[in-house]
């Protein structure tokens, strides 16, 4: 069968190393694509702000299956116009990806079925974010209700900060469209959590459970990014909580969208933070997180393809998954500037000797392949990933590959896993 991923980072190309190893798959194609996933797939120009452009691709490529990596085409209706023409997709519809394009939307559904959450306003001028903000205490997050790319949310230490970011977004300043609304919510201390389940729009199954960096500096310092770098180990999250959260979170969800006539296929992404009262929800994507991708797919040994064929036809179960002991390390190499204004074109070296360790795969997120090299192209640029038996071994393994790739300006977290390793 053929199968077509859409997206061009390096969950894209997870996506595509993982479906490739499935052995009912014989041509893999991913629209557009990057220089790293043209090594594994046939890269095919395309304009993922347009849905008319992904329907004519696989119009004309007529695959099996598409699988649909970024939020953007999920946002814009592109598993609706796909489902429409009978195509088989991998992925929520429009209106059940408003868990994720809308954070405003997310908190009140979380607010009408009672799942735990932070408190929270929706703001649409100056005047209600002053109002607001004498309900909190410091320090206080500032969250765009759109689309922002990982960089919607700002965690301010006073209320002072607060009123600068939420005006800076409703102004269009800081992420345009994304910021016309912005919801203010309480500041929650405690470990992040993303816990990602398959959905086929009635039953669950969980993933592995995986912790990321969102902060660009070691400490947990500077302003969040995309993501620096992700981690997954068998004890990360145990069974009771597993079970806890599929009960108060992730049921409730995919039972709740499907009462509000909203079915939700696919992957459901809950960021969470285990605070002292419990887990709340930060926020949902609806596709695999980027870089959490990474190391959770290194850590599958099951057929993807047939997990994913079972979201779409409605015959989830939780035997769908099954996973390796060992742990799956991710470390975000990124261009410099990043996430400000960043440096591309620098030519990078080493790539292939990182990828000849053993357990190392170098997933790319943001470059070009030309004259048998490649450049950077993005903000972040390689995800350097290793499995080892232990998190100490997936750790040292993803760093000495780092330290065989250059480019100039690259710079990368010192700490991913750090957190984990000192408990």
């Amino acid at each position: 069968m053929k199968v077509l991923v859409i997206g061009s980072g390096g969950r894209e190309h997870a996506l595509v190393w993982k479906l490739r190893q499935s052995p009912r798959i014989s041509k893999t194609y991913c629209a557009p694509g990057n220089g790293g996933i043209s090594g594994d797939a046939e890269c095919v120009p395309a304009d993922l702000k347009s849905v008319e452009s992904l329907v004519a691709i696989a119009n004309q490529l007529k695959p099996d299956l598409t699988v649909v990596g970024p939020e953007l085409p999920l946002q814009m209706g592109v598993v609706d116009e796909f489902s429409r023409r009978g195509w088989p997709v991998f992925g929520p519809t429009k209106s059940a990806a408003q868990l994720e394009s809308s954070k405003a939307f997310a908190k009140q559904f979380l607010q009408r079925h009672r799942i735990p959450t932070a408190h929270y306003a929706i703001c649409t001028s100056n005047s209600e974010v002053k109002h607001e903000l004498s309900r909190f205490s410091a320090p206080v997050v500032v969250k765009a209700d759109g689309l922002a790319a990982g960089k919607g949310v700002v965690i301010c230490k006073t209320k002072d900060e607060a009123a600068i970011a939420a005006g800076e977004m409703l102004s269009g300043k800081m992420v345009g469209e994304a910021g016309a609304r912005v919801v203010i919510e309480e500041c929650l201390q405690g470990d992040e959590l993303s816990f990602l389940v398959l959905s086929d729009g009635e039953r669950v199954s969980p993933l592995v459970a995986a912790q990321d960096h969102k902060r660009v500096g070691d400490g947990d310092t500077g302003p969040n990014t995309g993501g620096m770098g992700a981690y997954s180990f068998p004890g990360l999250l145990d069974e009771q909580m597993t079970q806890w959260l599929l009960q108060h979170v992730a049921r409730p969800t995919v039972e709740g969208m499907k009462a509000e006539g909203m079915e939700y296929k696919g992957i459901l992404y809950c960021g969470l933070m285990m605070a002292a009262r419990g887990p709340m929800v930060l926020e949902f994507n609806c596709r695999f997180g980027d870089p959490e991708t990474q190391p959770i797919l290194m850590r599958m040994e099951s057929d993807l393809v047939e997990a994913m064929e079972a979201s779409i036809e409605g015959r989830v179960s939780d035997g769908d998954f099954r996973w390796s002991q060992d742990a799956a390390v991710c470390v975000v190499m990124a261009s410099g500037g990043y996430p400000g204004t960043i440096e591309v074109g620098k030519k990078i070296a080493g790539i292939e000797n990182a990828d000849a360790l053993e357990g190392v795969k170098v997933f790319h997120a943001g470059t070009t392949a030309r004259d048998n090299a490649y450049y950077s192209a993005g903000g972040r640029v390689l995800g350097v990933t290793a499995r080892a038996a232990d998190l100490k071994s997936a750790v040292d393994r993803a760093y000495e590959a780092v330290g065989k790739i250059q480019f100039d300006g690259a710079h990368y977290r010192k700490d991913v896993a750090a957190r984990a390793r000192k408990k």
